[in-house]
């Protein structure tokens, strides 16, 4: 039991590697030629800080902590080490992937199908909300790489004949402060336990934590420490701004900022699923093309309103914290934190979606009479005072008669959508992402008619 005690202290990766940056390739990190043309072909021409100081750790064969900051390229980080190994020694079920959110799994696989399409690489996603039947048909096809979510990947563990990890080589967790805030951690210990002990390990994490590092006792054996940034950090090409505004009037003022910045492309986070809802319908009502995204639409819909927004179809994603890790939509202009994050450093993560990949973004946060002192806890991680976006008072009272209006007709049309879901089980209509609101006042007009008749 020597090891975990080594594994205390990780060794820090060595520092002069930073200044030689300008001049290293993908090459010089030693990635085999196949990967490197993979790696033109995909667009990224020189690696990232994070990968040029993992990647040679990782190919002598060392475990790892990456710590970096959303959008720094993470994933290449692991995903070039995994494939330059598979190729040396090609087995099947050979490295498995955990990752918090389903959404991210589905990432990290595109990632993977990309650089290895050409040496024929086969994954896996195991997520919840997808049928199990057909994940067990792609695990008994044995595929070299699973990425999964903890949850889902036990139950296949339990449940599915024949499928065992016991052959596995490497083990990567990315975000792993998040899997371990999600009370994943019995699902990661069962993990820990059925796959082999002699293994590589790598754990990828925007945010260092206490569980994180209890984790690295338990799984890393010696690891060496990638830090590429240590404090919590936000990108220094992001604008970011507060509000000081009374909560009642929340809504319209995040109308007068899309308005006020029109053209752009906006990620709004919310709070709850509910609110994502409501306010989804609210700027529907008033003819802005949002499309929700939360943790009770069915998978399907959820990819759906992803690839939407993605291929620029929709300009304003409204989201709870399911997509505030590691989504990587290269377009996002504006983030707004709607509904303040109660973890201050969720707000690192939301605010992450924009100025990613060296662009400029901004991020702006509404601060009501009631989360002065979280925002104070949000100045006080990121260490700086954040100055206030400029507002117009009388033009945004101005949009206060119309946003009230659209507000009911968003309250009768979720109560309607309630109501409907309670008559049929079964999904009922596309209801999540209609053009415009056409023929609300038809559809709240009929749905009283029909409670009439209903008495």
């Amino acid at each position: 039991m020597a090891a975990p005690e080594e594994s205390d202290s990780p060794t820090e990766a060595s520092q002069p590697v930073m200044e030689e940056e300008e001049t290293k390739t993908f090459k010089d990190l030693g990635v085999t030629d196949v990967l490197c043309e993979a790696c033109d072909q995909l667009g990224w021409t020189k690696p990232t800080k994070i990968q040029i100081e993992a990647i040679p750790l990782a190919l002598q064969g060392r475990d790892i902590i990456g710590l970096a900051e959303t959008g720094s390229g993470k994933t290449g980080a692991f995903a070039l080490p995994i494939l330059n190994a598979l190729l040396e020694t090609p087995q099947r079920l050979f490295a498995l992937v955990l990752t918090p959110t389903r959404e991210l799994a589905f990432q990290i696989s595109e990632q993977f199908e990309a650089l290895g399409s050409s040496i024929g690489v086969q994954s896996a996603v195991i997520v919840g909300g997808i049928d199990s039947m057909s994940q067990s048909l792609a695990l008994a096809k044995k595929p070299h790489i699973i990425i999964a979510t903890p949850g889902r990947l036990i139950d296949h563990l339990e449940n599915t004949k024949g499928f065992n990890l016991r052959a596995l080589k490497y083990l990567v967790m990315d975000e792993a402060d998040r899997i371990l805030n999600m009370d994943f951690e019995t699902e990661v210990d069962k993990i820990l336990k059925v796959i082999p002990r002699d293994r590589k390990t790598f754990l990828f994490s925007a945010t260092m934590t206490k569980k994180v590092q209890k984790l690295q006792r338990a799984a890393l054996k010696n690891p060496v420490k990638c830090a590429v940034s240590s404090k919590y950090q936000t990108v220094e090409k992001l604008q970011q701004y507060y509000i000081f505004i009374p909560s009642k009037f929340k809504d319209t003022y995040l109308v007068y900022i899309l308005n006020e910045l029109a053209g752009n492309s906006f990620m709004i986070f919310c709070s709850t699923c509910n609110n994502t809802q409501r306010t989804a319908l609210l700027l529907r009502n008033l003819g802005f093309t949002a499309i929700p995204l939360h943790g009770q639409m069915s998978q399907s819909k959820r990819l759906g309103s992803l690839n939407k927004f993605k291929a620029k179809a929709r300009s304003i994603l409204l989201a709870t914290d399911v997509a505030s890790r590691g989504l990587d939509i290269p377009h996002v202009d504006v983030v707004v934190n709607f509904d303040i994050p109660t973890h201050s450093k969720d707000y690192i993560h939301r605010v992450g979606r924009t100025a990613r990949a060296g662009r400029s973004g901004k991020a702006i946060t509404f601060v009501t009479q009631y989360d002065v002192e979280l925002f104070q806890r949000i100045e006080h991680l990121i260490g700086k005072k954040l100055p206030v976006f400029p507002t117009q008072d009388d033009e945004v009272m101005m949009l206060a008669e119309r946003v009230a209006e659209a507000q009911r007709f968003a309250r009768m049309e979720l109560r309607e959508h309630g109501e409907k879901k309670k008559r049929s089980r079964e999904d009922a209509g596309d209801n999540d992402d209609t053009e415009g609101a056409i023929g609300v006042r038809n559809k709240v007009a009929g749905g009283k008619m029909k409670k009439r008749k209903g008495r």
